[in-house]
């Protein structure tokens, strides 16, 4: 299956981007530390909000295909970026859980968001450490 993304270069650094099957549409930016303003989302934020909500919404088709309760997850991805040639580095991804899964669950859910498409496509260099918080666990990324 083939999605149609078309964008364009709206200067100052920024891009138009157009969904082609919705028609949603969203800037980027250059972030503060190359040249831009950082005034939204740049395209390697959002390489690491792509990892994230990949994650997540492959979760909730498993748990939704296999009758999982999945009412609410939530995530934090932290994009590190390295200089030597300038790329991401480090996508470290948190992702709270519901309450109330079983361990057979947390396992199934794990493993299929350790194995969505954007996981899968992203270079083996690229570190992905994930995280999953279950009950009382204290939320938010360290580092």
């Amino acid at each position: 299956m083939a999605v149609e993304i078309n964008g364009s270069y709206a200067g100052n650094l920024k891009t138009e981007l157009r969904h082609g099957p919705s028609g949603a549409s969203m800037q980027t930016a250059a972030p503060r530390d190359n040249m831009g303003d950082g005034s939204s989302f740049s395209p390697t934020d959002l390489l690491a909000a792509s990892l994230g909500s990949c994650m997540v919404t492959t979760m909730a088709i498993v748990a939704q295909r296999e009758g999982i309760p999945f009412d609410s997850a939530e995530f934090v991805a932290v994009k590190h970026m390295r200089a030597d040639p300038r790329r991401v580095d480090a996508i470290p991804v948190r992702i709270r859980m519901p309450a109330g899964l079983t361990p057979e669950q947390r396992a199934r859910l794990e493993r299929a968001a350790n194995e969505c498409p954007v996981h899968r496509s992203l270079l083996p260099e690229i570190r992905k450490e994930v995280e999953f918080e279950y009950g009382d666990q204290v939320w938010g990324m360290k580092g």
